[in-house]
């Protein structure tokens, strides 16, 4: 489990909660598998959707729970289906 750099202790003050929903952007200095291993500890943690944006490697990863992560090439389109009805993402600029 990834964590940042906060001791065990000060942990333990914050709440335990996901949100429904995240987007995350890869930036040049990111490791993707370091990325990768924290959206899925998202998921496994309650998140109901989840994009990682990865401008290096043109392409977004769509996580949802109890289905397969789907990759989809940029430029692409991204809808927040039904956990953010009417939000769309245009990813052409890319």
């Amino acid at each position: 489990m990834l964590r940042a750099a906060v001791s065990e202790k000060e942990q333990e003050k914050f709440p335990l909660m996901c949100p429904d929903f995240v987007i995350e952007l890869r930036s040049r200095t990111d490791t993707l598998e370091l990325i990768q291993e924290k959206m899925q500890e998202y998921v496994d943690s309650g998140l109901q959707l989840e994009w990682l944006i990865n401008p290096q490697q043109q392409q977004t990863e769509i996580y949802r729970p109890t289905k397969a992560v789907e990759t989809v090439q940029l430029p692409a389109h991204l809808s927040g289906e039904n956990i953010l009805p009417g939000l769309e993402l245009d990813l052409s600029l890319f």
